[in-house]
């Protein structure tokens, strides 16, 4: 972990930014007191969007209403 004061991180930005995304934390004081610590993001995990539907579909596979049809289902609810 690195400690800068607020006007170093202000003129060094970019350069922190880069250690930062290296996976450095980077610690912002005031008069010595932390105010701020920059963490590396977490990258999105938009390819995990698509695995519960996945496991949902497969799940729904295997399911069964035994011996009931769920057209009969969906009667019973209409009434």
């Amino acid at each position: 972990m690195k400690e800068v004061g607020t006007f170093e991180a202000k003129t060094h930005l970019s350069a922190l930014l880069d250690e930062v995304a290296g996976g450095m934390e980077v610690v912002i004081t005031r008069r010595g007191i932390a105010v701020a610590r920059l963490v590396p993001a977490h990258a999105p995990r938009s390819s995990a969007v698509g695995d519960p539907i996945a496991r949902a579909k497969a799940f729904a596979k295997h399911q069964t209403l035994g011996r009931v049809s769920w057209k009969t289902l969906r009667d019973e609810g209409r009434r």
